[in-house]
């Protein structure tokens, strides 16, 4: 836990169709919302055949993101989370956008994989109801994707992300505003499509309350109202006498929607279609619309990590448990990766060292997984699992980062390996690296011995390791293990010294 929780927390949410950011005060724990900004921004409308994303697009976002970043700029690092979402997730050049974007808010954006955001959503939503029925089935339409999440009070239990959103739809099926019947009638057929492998998991019996969440649903929530359709939220009848009314239009200016924000107005046929769609297939009769989403669930898991209830901690354990992973050689390396912790300079990283020391644990918990897999190359097997899996909790630059340690942690040393990760950590994740590497070899024989004190002093390009005069006489196999890495260090440029 943090000696001192910032006094605000904030998080951003850079979705396909809209921004959204939130900031909160934070007292004793508790949360009490005083900003909330949105902009329409319809970053996956900017997405060309080839998914990158267009330079008149790109400037639209970063003119929303430094507006944000005049709000978030200098908040303390650990109280804002910033995350990217489908668009991000496809587009070919996020990466040049990201170091722009990055640089407007003053703050990292961490991508999230669909199945992340879903788990997120489903947060937002179970913190903002009073409802304690047993089941709930939650909906958010985002601009390039649609999540379902079937959850029980605070737990997801089933969820899934599927590539279709309010932008994407509308741009396939109603390009230019142009409406008819055939037209709706594709996009409902597609959406189903891409529903249909998951149906049977939220179908009607599997669930007690169908909840939405999205400007999507919020806003035919509305328009239903207006419009004297339903009076209870979203139901099958209202929709039914939506439809009829998109069939009765040729163009979605001659909609005439009372209560319709005219930004919602070009995507919101898009939206209608898949919403639509999922009451066909899943046999829904009536949905309540949230205020919570993604954001609200971004600052509830932001609170886990700030009072020390971290979900990527739960999930390396519920991995490392899923692979047969040696808890106590994990512990005996932790042990041993905390006392050279100990003795580096203060200003060795440039990033926290409880950041430091929580990737560091969760590398030597993960480490061995791939020993379930091929005991052959199994750090290979190791990382691949950590960077593809659906780890609750971690970005897409966490799991890779983390991947990308472990891969390093034993044979050679490539610093290739590094190059593509971000700032800071193309420097930090070598060294994370070099540390691992050095507790695994310490602890080869896997048995329950003392290493005794020992010093660790990096440099430059050297690393020296001075054990106390003639244990390395006592300990020949760990003085070979130790020469070998000399030799695998080599290779990369850096010097190992051994005493």
């Amino acid at each position: 836990m943090l000696k001192k929780p910032p006094s605000c927390v904030a998080a951003v949410d850079l979705g396909s169709n809209s921004f959204h950011m939130i900031v909160c005060s934070l007292t004793d724990g508790k949360l009490k919302t005083v900003d909330r900004l949105k902009e329409m921004v319809r970053l996956a409308s900017g997405l060309d055949e080839k998914n990158y994303l267009d330079e008149l697009t790109q400037d639209r976002a970063l003119a929303c993101l430094e507006r944000f970043g005049q709000r978030i700029r200098n908040f303390p690092p650990e109280s804002v989370r910033i995350v990217g979402t489908s668009t991000l997730r496809t587009a070919k050049n996020a990466a040049q956008f990201l170091e722009k974007a990055e640089r407007a808010l003053n703050h990292p954006i961490h991508i999230i994989s669909g199945i992340e955001e879903a788990r997120l959503i489903y947060q937002g939503v179970a913190n903002s109801l009073s409802s304690q029925v047993k089941l709930r089935l939650v909906m958010d339409i985002g601009g390039g994707s649609t999540e379902y999440i079937i959850g029980s009070g605070d737990n997801p239990l089933d969820k899934e992300s599927l590539p279709m959103g309010c932008v994407t739809v509308s741009h396939l099926y109603f390009e230019n505003g142009k409406l008819s019947k055939q037209a709706f009638n594709q996009a409902v057929i597609f959406a189903q499509q891409r529903l249909e492998p998951f149906q049977q998991n939220f179908q009607r019996q599997n669930w007690d309350e169908a909840i939405g969440a999205s400007g999507s649903l919020r806003a035919i929530d509305k328009v239903l109202f207006a419009k004297n359709w339903s009076k209870n939220g979203i139901t099958l009848d209202g929709l039914e006498q939506l439809v009829q009314h998109i069939y009765t239009c040729s163009h979605i200016n001659a909609l005439n929607l009372p209560d319709l924000d005219p930004e919602r107005l070009p995507v919101f046929v898009g939206g209608v279609a898949i919403v639509y769609a999922t009451f066909k297939s899943l046999n829904i009769t009536q949905m309540t619309v949230s205020d919570g989403a993604l954001r609200e669930g971004l600052i509830h898991d932001l609170l886990g990590r700030i009072y020390d209830h971290d979900i990527r901690s739960a999930t390396v354990r519920s991995v490392a448990d899923s692979y047969h992973v040696d808890d106590q050689h994990s512990l005996r390396i932790k042990h041993t990766l905390d006392y050279l912790l100990t003795q580096l300079p203060a200003d060795y990283f440039q990033i926290d060292y409880e950041e430091a020391q929580k990737f560091l644990h969760w590398a030597a918990d993960l480490h061995e997984l791939g020993r379930d897999i091929a005991h052959n190359q199994y750090h290979k097997h190791s990382a691949y699992v950590i960077e593809n899996g659906d780890f609750s909790g971690f970005s897409r630059q966490d799991q890779i980062l983390l991947a990308t340690i472990v891969r390093a942690h034993r044979r050679k040393f490539a610093l290739k390996l590094f190059v593509d990760l971000p700032v800071p950590w193309y420097d930090e994740a070598p060294k994370l690296a070099l540390l691992l590497r050095l507790a695994v070899v310490l602890h080869r024989n896997r048995q329950d011995y003392a290493v005794p004190p020992f010093e660790y002093r990096p440099e430059k390009s050297k690393i020296k390791l001075r054990f106390p005069a003639g244990w390395l006489d006592t300990a020949p196999l760990t003085h070979a293990d130790l020469l070998n890495e000399v030799e695998h260090l080599k290779v990369a440029g850096l010097k190992l010294e051994v005493e």
